[in-house]
């Protein structure tokens, strides 16, 4: 396994907390990590992506930013539309190539996808289409709010019919009213295939620097 890819059930769902979780623990094992953003949306004009620069931050591989993130776009727009906009099409083989690149210099490569788990990119691949592109196990992260059980069912559905491995889910409160919350976990539990790596509590974006790591357990190929 040289990687992971970090999907989600929707945006805002918290997949690059969840994926600077993993590098952090993965570097905490001796693991030489690398990072990447292949699409990202949304940027103050002349500065990185904020996802981007988490990632950057976490990551212990020095990488060049074209490789991490090789399609930036300023509005925080769905990715195909942004790239229509400024005349670009997404291309798999781009980012592929440039995974490879990284792959080459790190023992893991965390890979944060953008927007769902079938966002678009172009006129004919969506994320999930890059995920199979590069043939790495998923993980899945939860938003935990109303409806999450019905977008977290479908995403796991595609994730499996695709044949891709699973390495495993994340719950994330991201809605600290939500009902029931217990219960939504228990239900994910209990239908998701893969293991739950962890069920992260609701963080102010104030306090994410704080965070501890013991909520999350590693996939077990990445574990020993």
């Amino acid at each position: 396994m040289k990687g992971l890819f970090v999907t989600g059930t929707d945006t805002g769902v918290g997949k690059t907390r969840v994926a600077v979780a993993l590098i952090h623990a993965l570097r905490a094992r001796g693991l030489r990590v690398a990072a990447m953003k292949p699409v990202s949306a949304g940027s103050v004009p002349g500065e990185l992506n904020e996802d981007v620069t988490a990632l950057l931050q976490a990551a212990n591989v020095d990488s060049d930013v074209s490789d991490v993130n090789p399609y930036a776009f300023a509005e925080p727009i769905a990715p195909h539309i942004a790239a229509q906009r400024t005349g670009v099409r997404i291309e798999l083989e781009v980012i592929a190539a440039a995974y490879s690149k990284l792959a080459a210099a790190a023992d893991v490569v965390v890979v944060e996808g953008a927007g769902g788990w079938r966002v678009p990119l172009n006129e004919r691949d969506d994320m999930a289409d890059l995920a199979q592109r590069l043939g790495l196990p998923v993980v899945l992260v939860v938003g935990l709010r109303l409806g999450c059980l019905s977008h977290a069912l479908l995403a796991a559905e595609s994730i499996t019919k695709r044949q891709l491995p699973w390495a495993g889910w994340v719950a994330n409160h991201v809605d600290p009213t939500m009902a029931c919350q217990d219960e939504n976990i228990a239900a994910l539990r209990a239908r998701l295939p893969g293991p739950c790596l962890g069920v992260q509590r609701f963080l102010p974006a104030e306090n994410v620097q704080a965070a501890s790591l013991e909520w999350l357990a590693l996939p077990e190929e990445l574990a020993s």
